[in-house]
C-alpha cells in the first residue's frame, strides 16, 4: 500500500513542476549562504593559527616599528645578521594600483636570506629554493598563488601594468599552496623601484630558542617591537567581524527557510483534496506520514548536497575580499585555499533538519489531523488561516517581550544580535495577522461590492502569500538596515577624516630635525601655518594608552571631532589640568565629561575629563592634552609630526618635492592629504564589500522565492480566474485583480519593512557597533536607495502576478476552464 500512496502524493510535482524549483531554491540557497560564511570564517581562523607564512616556511616572529606608518631601519637588520640571527629575513610591503583601478599587495623579500632559511627548514623542498633564487634573476619574475591568480584573472607569464604607467612581471603562477594570502612576492630591489625609500616594513624571524629570543629582545631599540603571530593576537580583534558575517549567513538561511516553508505549505494545501480522498478510501495516517516524511528527507538531502556545493563555491568567491579586508584592518594573512570540512556538512545538516522540522512540522500535522471530509472541501486551508495568524501574533508578542527583557540587560555585542533577532522574528510573525485584519476590515467598510470581494479574496490569499511576504519583508528590512548603517558609517568616517586631516601635508620628522624644518616652512610664502603634534604610548593595566598633544589655535579646535564636552572645554584644556578622551576609551572605562581621573606615571593623578572626541578605527585608548602640559611632562620627547597648511592646495606636490630635496626625507615620512584620504576610504569600502555582497544575495534569494511562490500560488488560482472570466470579467479586470492584490500586499509589506530596517540600523549602530568596536555615530538616511530597493521588489511582484493572468487571457475562456479542472 505504501508504494501507491507515495506515487499518488509525489505525482503532485508532475502537475506542478514550478514547485520543485521553489522548494529547491529556498533550502539550497539558504544552506549555501550559511555554508559559505562558515567556510570563510573557519578558513580565516585556521590562517590565524598557521601564523605568518611565506611559501611553505613559517616565520612565527615579526619585528615592526611601534608606529605603523614608520619602518624598521635597515641598519638594524644588518646588525642582526652580524650578531648571528641568520633565521631573520627582511620584508618590504607595498600596495600597488593596477591600470584597471584594482589594488593588490606586493611583498619584497631577500631571496638569499630566504634561501638560507629554507635550507635549514625541513618543510621546504628544492622547488621552493629554486623559486626563491629565480626572483633575483632576469627577467625578475613575480610569484602569485593560483587562487589569487584565478580571482584576479592573472595568467602565467602575464605582465602587470600599473596606474603609474610602470610594468611589473612577468607573473609566475605557483600551482601549489606555497604563497599564503592575497599578495604577490617579488625581489626586494624590484619592489623598491616602484616606490623608492629606505627602511623595512618588518623583519621576519624563524623559531628562536629561549636564549636567542631573550638576546633579541635586549637588542631591540625603543621604537621597535617584537610580535609573535599567535591565535590569541588576532582572533579577539576579528571576533566582531566574523560574528557579523555569521549573523548575515544565518539571516540568509532564515529567509531561505521561509521560502522552503512557503513551498511545502503550498504543496500540502494543494494536495489536501487528494489526501482527503485517500483517507476516505482507507489509507491510514501512518502511511501518509511515512510517504510525506520520506519526501521531506529527500528534499533535505538534495538541499544539503546542493547547498554545500554552492556554499563552497561562494566561499571561494568571498574569501579574497575577506582576506584583503582582514589584511588591511588587522594585518592578518589569510590563505585563499578553501577546502570542504566535514564540520560544515554536520553543522548545515543539523541546522537544516531542525529548520525543516520547524518549517514543515505544523503544516504536516495539520494535514494529517484534519478530518477527511473537510480536506476534500478545498476550503479548509482558508478557514485555518485566521486561527494560525492569531497564533502567530501571540508568539510575536512573546518575542516582543523577550526583546524588551534583553534590552534591559547589560548591553553587549551578542545581546545586540539577540535583540535584533527577536525584533525581526516578532515583526515577521505579526505582519500576516495585521494584513489579514486590515483586508478583512476593508472588505466590510468599503461600499463597492467588487472592492469588498477584492479585499476579502486578498485576505483569503494570505494563506499562501503570507509566508512569502514574511521572507520578503525580512530580507528587505535587513537590506535597508545594512544600507543605512554602512552609508551612515561611510559618510561619518569621511566627514571625520576631513576634520582630522585638515592639513595639506603630514610629516613625521626626527625630533632634532622638527624645529629646523618648522623654521624653514614658516619662511616659505606658500605655507599658511604649521601644527605640531606629539605622540607617546604608555602601558597601563587596561592596555596601551596613546597620549597626543594639540595646539591652541582656532583651526586645531575645528579639526577636532568632539562628541560631548563640558562648557568652555577648550579653555580648560589649555589652561587647567584637563584632557580629552577618545570615545572608545570613554565607553570601555565609563568616563564622562567633568569626571576627574588618574593616569599612569608620569602623568599621575587628578586630571579633569573636559570632553570626549570621536576616534574611529583606533584599537587603543587615546587622550589629548595641550602642548603646554606636554612640554611640562615630556620636554621635546616622544614622536613628533608636523601638519602643513598651504595657501593653495594645488601646491602640495611641489612642496613635498622641496621638502624631500631639502631635508632628504624618505617617502614614508611625508604624506599628501589626498593620498591619505583616498587610502583610508579604499580600506573602508573593501571592509564592507563582503557584508554588502551577502545582503544583496539575501535579497536576491527572497525576491526569487517571492517570485516563484507567487507564480505557484497564482497558478493554483487559475480555476477561480477561469470561472470569473466565464462570468464576464475582462482580461484587464483579471489583471487588476491578480496584480492589484499583489501590489497592495507588496506596498504594505514595504511600509512595514522600511521603518523596521531603520530601527535595525539604529540598533546596529547604538548596540552592535558600539560594543564591538567602541564607536557611535549619527544615523543618516538614503531615500534614493530605499526607493530603488522597494521599486525593484514591487516590479517583481507585478511580473509574478501578471504572468499567470497573461497565460490565461491568451486562451479562450472555455479552454482555460477545462484546463483548470
Amino acid at each position: 500500500m505504501s508504494s501507491p500512496v507515495a506515487k499518488a502524493l509525489w505525482g503532485h510535482y508532475k502537475r506542478h513542476p514550478l514547485q520543485i524549483v521553489l522548494v529547491w531554491l529556498g533550502l539550497t540557497l539558504g544552506i549555501a549562504l550559511l555554508v559559505g560564511v562558515m567556510g570563510v570564517n573557519q578558513q580565516a581562523r585556521e590562517s590565524y593559527r598557521d601564523g605568518e607564512l611565506l611559501f611553505s616556511n613559517p616565520f612565527p616572529y615579526r619585528i615592526r616599528h611601534s608606529q605603523p606608518a614608520l619602518k624598521v631601519p635597515q641598519g638594524f637588520y644588518v646588525q642582526l645578521r652580524r650578531d648571528g640571527f641568520n633565521q631573520c629575513v627582511p620584508l618590504e610591503e607595498q600596495r600597488i594600483v593596477l591600470e584597471n583601478g584594482r589594488s593588490i599587495e606586493v611583498v619584497g623579500v631577500d631571496p638569499i636570506a630566504l634561501f638560507s632559511s629554507f635550507r635549514r627548514s625541513t618543510m621546504s623542498g628544492n622547488d621552493d629554493q629554486q623559486q626563491m633564487l629565480s626572483l633575483m634573476q632576469p627577467p625578475y619574475p613575480v610569484l602569485v598563488g593560483d587562487q589569487l591568480a584565478n580571482y584576479m584573472g592573472f595568467e602565467d607569464g602575464q605582465t602587470l601594468k600599473l596606474e603609474s604607467g610602470r610594468t611589473l612581471g612577468p607573473l609566475q603562477v605557483v600551482n601549489e599552496e606555497r604563497i599564503k594570502g592575497p599578495r604577490l612576492i617579488a625581489d626586494m630591489s624590484l619592489v623598491r623601484q616602484l616606490q623608492p625609500g629606505s627602511g623595512l616594513t618588518a623583519i621576519l624571524c624563524g623559531d628562536l630558542d629561549p636564549q636567542s629570543l631573550s638576546r633579541l629582545q635586549d637588542k631591540l631599540p625603543v621604537a621597535l617591537k617584537l610580535e609573535k603571530q599567535e591565535t590569541a593576537g588576532l582572533e579577539p580583534l576579528t571576533d566582531a567581524f566574523h560574528l557579523n558575517l555569521f549573523a548575515m549567513g544565518m539571516l540568509a538561511f532564515v529567509v531561505g527557510l521561509f521560502i522552503f516553508y512557503q513551498a511545502m505549505s503550498l504543496s500540502f494545501s494543494q494536495r489536501q483534496p487528494l489526501v482527503g480522498l485517500m483517507r476516505q478510501a482507507g489509507v491510514s495516517s501512518g502511511q501518509l506520514v511515512r510517504a510525506l516524511s520520506l519526501e521531506l528527507i529527500v528534499w533535505i538531502i538534495v538541499g544539503l548536497v546542493g547547498g554545500n556545493l554552492f556554499g563552497l563555491l561562494l566561499a571561494e568567491k568571498l574569501l579574497p575580499s575577506v582576506a584583503e579586508t582582514l589584511n588591511d584592518l588587522y594585518g592578518a594573512n589569510v590563505s585563499l585555499i578553501v577546502r570542504w570540512q566535514w564540520e560544515w556538512g554536520l553543522a548545515s545538516a543539523l541546522i537544516a533538519v531542525g529548520g525543516c522540522l520547524l518549517a514543515c512540522g505544523w503544516p504536516l500535522v495539520r494535514l494529517i489531523r484534519t478530518q477527511p471530509a473537510r480536506l476534500s472541501s478545498r476550503m479548509s486551508i482558508v478557514r485555518f488561516s485566521g486561527r494560525e495568524f492569531a497564533l502567530q501574533a501571540i508568539f510575536s508578542c512573546m518575542f516582543i517581550g523577550a526583546a524588551i527583557a534583553v534590552y534591559q540587560l547589560p548591553h553587549g555585542q551578542k545581546a545586540g544580535f539577540v535583540l535584533i533577532a527577536c525584533i525581526l522574528i516578532a515583526s515577521a510573525l505579526a505582519m500576516p495577522f495585521l494584513l489579514w485584519q486590515l483586508f478583512r476590515l476593508l472588505g466590510v467598510v468599503v461600499r463597492s461590492a467588487r472592492l469588498r470581494w477584492f479585499f476579502s479574496d486578498a485576505a483569503a490569499s494570505l494563506s499562501y502569500r503570507g509566508v512569502a511576504s514574511m521572507a520578503f519583508m525580512l530580507a528587505l528590512a535587513s537590506n535597508i538596515g545594512m544600507e543605512t548603517m554602512v552609508g551612515s558609517f561611510r559618510n561619518t568616517t569621511q566627514t571625520w577624516l576631513e576634520q582630522r586631516l585638515a592639513a595639506d601635508i603630514y610629516i613625521r620628522p626626527a625630533v632634532n630635525m622638527a624645529p629646523r624644518m618648522t623654521q624653514w616652512l614658516e619662511n616659505q610664502d606658500e605655507v599658511k601655518q604649521v601644527w605640531w603634534q606629539w605622540r607617546k604610548m604608555l602601558p597601563t593595566e587596561a592596555g596601551t594608552l596613546q597620549v597626543v598633544s594639540i595646539g591652541g589655535t582656532a583651526d586645531e579646535k575645528k579639526a577636532l571631532a568632539v562628541k560631548v564636552a563640558i562648557p568652555d572645554y577648550w579653555q580648560k584644556l589649555h589652561h587647567d589640568r584637563a584632557i580629552l578622551v577618545s570615545e572608545s576609551m570613554a565607553l570601555k572605562q565609563n568616563l564622562k565629561p567633568g569626571q576627574v581621573i588618574d593616569l599612569p606615571p608620569p602623568l599621575n593623578k587628578q586630571w579633569l575629563v573636559a570632553g570626549v572626541f570621536y576616534d574611529y578605527g583606533n584599537p587603543y585608548g587615546q587622550i589629548i592634552m595641550s602642548q603646554k602640559r606636554w612640554k611640562a611632562v615630556w620636554p621635546y620627547k616622544g614622536q613628533v609630526s608636523l601638519a602643513i597648511h598651504l595657501n593653495d592646495h594645488s601646491q602640495a606636490m611641489q612642496m613635498i618635492r622641496s621638502l624631500g630635496e631639502t631635508f632628504r626625507l624618505p617617502p614614508e615620512r611625508i604624506r599628501n592629504n589626498n593620498e591619505l584620504m583616498l587610502q583610508a576610504m579604499n580600506v573602508f569600502d573593501r571592509t564592507f564589500i563582503v557584508t554588502a555582497t551577502l545582503g544583496k544575495l539575501t535579497l536576491f534569494v527572497a525576491v526569487c522565492g517571492l517570485f516563484f511562490a507567487t507564480v505557484a500560488g497564482e497558478t493554483s488560482r487559475l480555476r477561480q480566474f477561469a470561472l470569473l472570466r466565464c462570468m464576464g470579467m475582462t482580461g484587464r479586470e483579471l489583471a487588476l485583480l491578480g496584480g492589484g492584490q499583489l501590489l497592495m500586499i507588496g506596498l504594505l509589506t514595504a511600509l512595514i519593512a522600511l521603518p523596521l530596517g531603520l530601527v535595525l540600523a539604529q540598533l546596529l549602530i547604538d548596540v552592535v557597533l558600539k560594543y564591538s568596536f567602541g564607536w557611535t555615530m549619527p544615523i543618516e538616511y538614503f531615500p534614493t536607495n530605499y526607493l530603488f530597493s522597494l521599486g525593484s521588489a514591487l516590479v517583481v511582484l507585478l511580473l509574478a502576478g501578471a504572468w499567470p493572468v497573461w497565460r490565461l487571457v491568451k486562451q479562450s475562456a472555455i479552454m482555460s476552464l477545462r484546463e483548470s479542472f
